[in-house]
């Protein structure tokens, strides 16, 4: 079973209205989630907003867990919070949305308190230096 298959299947769970918690891989949400040692719980997408974490289609080849951050009618446009550049789907591609991490020590923490919120917004203010941040992140 490969990534995709088990990634559509977790879409499909969740169409049906089941929450399903799904490991993430990489590093394209650092520092909010870390990919290898975290997971997301995804829920069934209702209304969206910028700011909010979602799973998508991408550019027509790929899944991602990335953040929106901006919204022109049906085209979105999202960027990894470890990332510095932007990818794009249309409004059908968002699969789900990301309500919780659950981290390594089996805790799970709600995406949306106003720390966490407020925390993303000054990391997307910080593009300018990001990259130099998560360098350092990254050798912690």
């Amino acid at each position: 079973m490969t990534d995709n298959d088990i990634i559509e299947e977790a879409i499909r769970l969740v169409k049906e209205d089941v929450n399903v918690t799904l490991p993430v891989k990489g590093r394209s949400m650092l520092p909010f989630i870390i990919g290898g040692k975290e997971s997301v719980i995804l829920h069934r997408p209702g209304l969206i907003d910028v700011g909010d974490v979602v799973l998508a289609w991408v550019d027509g080849c790929r899944y991602v867990v990335h953040r929106i951050i901006r919204i022109d009618g049906d085209r979105i446009t999202l960027m990894g919070d470890g990332n510095l550049t932007t990818e794009h789907c249309a409004l059908g591609d968002i699969k789900a949305c990301v309500t919780h991490v659950v981290d390594a020590m089996d805790k799970t923490h709600y995406l949306y308190n106003r720390w966490r919120m407020l925390g993303s917004k000054v990391w997307y203010w910080l593009r300018p230096i990001r990259r130099y941040l998560l360098a350092i992140y990254r050798r912690l």
